[in-house]
């Protein structure tokens, strides 16, 4: 079967082979994921959600507390399911609803296209919502250790950002600077293991995984029982690849299927100041080295895109593939929806304008260059996305909170992004 980006159509699962209720389900249903039967996602802290894509305010479950089986299976999981298998949608899926609509090929969809093929699993969910505990994908942050600070993020995701948290607010956080999943130390390893012959799929994020024990010891026990197939799919900052005395690159020729999505979201000064912490000569290097090293990996560049690097990223992507760091095709668009008041719909209509004139020049330029048209698509859905919203009301704490983050980490945004030094002339308020 060709891979098809953007299909429905599941990768191991022909349409012509389902039956008519696994064709409902999978293909023309509105709300139906695989995850709820297959899947958990853990946050540092212990906060269980369906998948990754969850809306933070509806957890299922707490994995400081309780084990995989008792949020698999808790009365928030099966309800979420029942509720799927009605076709009716759920609080904990918005954030998925809401790319739909504007033409994103979300993880909802993603999620029926590579993980189709265990729909048996659904058949033996009970009347109440019950399902077998099969656990075909972890995506489990066992920490959020990590080397950098983003301005996107903040201290459930990073350790980093700890200092930072105080000098904004005043006081620290309401919970340890490193953060760590489960009941007790080995807690989650040992649930994992009850279940570990059954993965298809790991996804490593964090924090930073590179860098986090957690990531080796599993990548250690697949090596152990050969089970090269498992696929590695990796969110990573790139500014590591190394490990006590580990090169993970040697460790990822092993397998049959690693896919490394890096958080770029610029390049060089830009990128540092976004990703505080990012040294960018050494991202360059690492990447030089991972197409020597192992070529058979796939690379592709996440980008998280909100209001500040907006006008910059179709330069970042061009420059890259100029370079032979990446194929056109392999730029994955991510939107930056949290926090609300760093993202692009934000932004008065004028420049919105400078950002459509942008992208569609882009997307001219990747025509014959993006035959999957997972870039293009990205491109274009985003601006599908930042027209069908005004939040321009945001613009002002958008301006407030670049000058806070400007002064706390002795940085100048406009003098690295001058693009927006109109904007902030024209709508600062509080210009002195």
């Amino acid at each position: 079967m060709a891979y098809e980006y953007g299909a429905k159509e599941p990768e191991k699962l022909k349409i012509k082979d389902m039956t008519p209720r696994e064709e409902e389900l999978l293909i023309k249903s509105d709300t139906f994921c695989m995850l709820p039967w297959m899947h958990l996602h853990a946050y540092p802290d212990g906060r269980a959600y369906p998948c990754c894509f969850s809306f933070d305010p509806y957890p299922v479950g707490d994995l400081n507390k309780q084990s995989l089986k008792e949020v698999f299976n808790g009365d928030k999981m099966k309800a979420l399911r029942l509720r799927m298998l009605d076709n009716k949608k759920s609080r904990e899926c918005l954030k998925c609803y809401d790319q739909e609509k504007s033409g994103f090929f979300s993880l909802r969809l993603s999620s029926n296209k590579h993980f189709g093929h265990n729909v048996p699993l659904v058949h033996n969910t009970l009347p109440d919502g019950e399902a077998d505990f099969v656990m075909k994908y972890w995506d489990i942050r066992f920490s959020n250790l990590c080397n950098m600070a983003c301005r996107s993020c903040g201290t459930w995701f990073s350790s980093n950002w700890y200092e930072d948290h105080k000098k904004l607010t005043g006081s620290p956080p309401p919970h340890a600077k490193v953060m760590k999943v489960g009941r007790s130390t080995n807690d989650m390893w040992e649930q994992m293991l009850e279940s570990f012959e059954h993965t298809e799929q790991f996804y490593f994020a964090g924090g930073e995984p590179i860098i986090m024990e957690e990531h080796y010891r599993i990548l250690k026990e697949l090596d152990r029982r050969k089970m090269y197939h498992v696929r590695l799919i990796y969110n990573t900052n790139f500014m590591r690849t190394t490990f006590k005395d580990i090169d993970v690159f040697e460790l990822w020729n092993k397998f049959d299927s690693v896919s490394i999505g890096a958080s770029l979201d610029a390049e060089g000064d830009r990128a540092e100041l976004m990703r505080k912490g990012t040294v960018w000569k050494d991202i360059v290097a690492n990447r030089k080295r991972m197409i020597e090293v192992c070529p058979k990996v796939d690379f592709y560049i996440s980008s998280t895109v909100g209001l500040v690097n907006s006008l910059h990223v179709t330069d970042f992507h061009k420059s890259w593939t100029e370079q032979g760091l990446i194929k056109p095709a392999d730029f994955n668009f991510n939107l930056l929806q949290h926090p609300i008041w760093q993202r692009m719909d934000i932004l008065p209509l004028e420049y919105k304008q400078q950002v459509k004139e942008k992208y569609e020049s882009h997307i001219e330029w990747l025509k014959d260059k993006d035959p999957l048209t997972r870039a293009t698509k990205g491109y274009e859905s985003a601006l599908d996305w930042m027209f069908s919203k005004d939040n321009q009301k945001h613009l002002d704490l958008h301006i407030e909170q670049t000058k806070k983050y400007d002064k706390m980490r002795n940085e100048q945004t406009l003098d690295v992004f001058p693009e927006w030094k109109e904007l902030f002339d024209k709508y600062d308020k509080n210009k002195t």
